[in-house]
């Protein structure tokens, strides 16, 4: 398989393919709403809200901390996990810059 090539891409161009990835798993888009309907830091019980395996949501948790769309604080034995909100804010602005274009209305175009 070949590389991603990445660096043939703006900065900008990159980050966006970074948020879509993150949103790419309904796991992670599950997580977001429970996280952001409990407007809390959850402890643990992710597991039971989202129905899959304590190593799979640790897996998509890691995915979403290393995006920084949430952050989490260890309190004892549990990591505590709740919305970066100013991340989340940085990331929204940046999605409707790129979903707000809009093309100029042309019947002959294809």
């Amino acid at each position: 398989m070949g590389l991603a090539k990445t660096e043939k891409f703006t900065d900008q161009q990159n980050e966006i393919a970074r948020f879509a990835k993150v949103f790419g798993h309904p796991a992670r888009v599950s997580i977001l709403q429970h996280l952001f309907k409990i407007d809390a830091c959850v402890c643990g019980d992710l597991v039971d809200e989202i129905g899959l395996a304590q190593p799979t949501v640790s897996q998509h948790l890691k995915e979403l901390k290393q995006l920084g769309l949430i952050k989490g604080n260890v309190e004892g034995t549990k990591v505590c996990y709740c919305i970066h909100k100013e991340n989340w804010v940085a990331m929204k602005k940046v999605l409707i810059a790129f979903l707000d274009q809009d093309l100029p209305i042309n019947p002959d175009c294809c």
